[in-house]
């Protein structure tokens, strides 16, 4: 049986200007031959989560360069329990102090990818992690 690309989601939540690295990622897993919907800057939760579901996603990357992910990352976790939606792997991903990760970690991001982090280090994570869904 066929299986369809993975689809991500690569969001900026909050007040964060800087998205190079965002454009980045989202190139390379494009080049791997995944779709990827990059939803831009200054991102409420609320809107990734709906263009998430709204999109069919596989996976949500999310990238935050402002101190406020410990805030932004969680709540799009809360959002995403609150409408039922279990089978979306989110990732994190931009300016995060190592002690954060594993709070972030218990809050439900599968993974934090730091500066450093290779993009095939983001591929492979990602299609080793997304079970991925037959077309139809």
């Amino acid at each position: 049986m066929e299986e369809r690309k993975i689809r991500v989601l690569i969001a900026k939540p909050g007040l964060d200007g800087h998205d190079r690295g965002a454009k980045v990622v989202a190139r390379a897993l494009r080049d791997a031959g995944m779709e990827v919907i990059y939803t831009g800057l200054r991102q409420t939760p609320e809107m990734i989560v709906n263009s998430a579901i709204q999109e069919d996603v596989d996976a949500i990357g999310l990238s935050c360069l402002s101190g406020a992910h410990m805030y932004l990352f969680p709540r799009v976790m809360e959002l995403l329990k609150e409408k039922g939606v279990e089978d979306i792997l989110v990732m994190g991903g931009g300016i995060i102090p190592n002690e954060d990760i594993p709070k972030l970690k218990e809050a439900g991001i599968a993974a934090i990818f730091t500066p450093g982090a290779s993009t095939e280090e983001i591929v492979e994570f990602i299609r080793e992690t997304v079970k991925r869904r037959p077309l139809g």
